[in-house]
């Protein structure tokens, strides 16, 4: 799971996240547009961590987005993100 390894470590490294679920669902995409036969282009994150403390909702997923731009331009084709900070779980 080279993509899912890359989202685990990159949030890791610019989130320090108390709480970081990667789920690969590429499998329930396949046939779709921008699925890939050996999948990994589909994805859910969990995240919880104090660097979204005073952000909204927005502010979050762009800062998930910015850190895993990379993947986002090549290997990742959908991304749904669930991120809170410590205080909203």
């Amino acid at each position: 799971m080279r993509v899912a390894s890359a989202i685990q470590t990159k949030l890791t490294e610019a989130l320090a996240p108390e709480v970081l679920d990667v789920v690969d669902e590429s499998h329930l995409h396949a046939g779709h547009a921008g699925a890939r036969p050996e999948g990994e282009s589909h994805f859910r994150v969990r995240v919880v961590s104090a660097a979204f403390d005073g952000l909204n909702r927005v502010a979050r997923q762009r800062l998930v987005y910015k850190t895993l731009a990379d993947e986002m331009k090549t290997d990742i084709h959908a991304l749904a993100i669930d991120a809170k900070a410590p205080s909203e779980v």
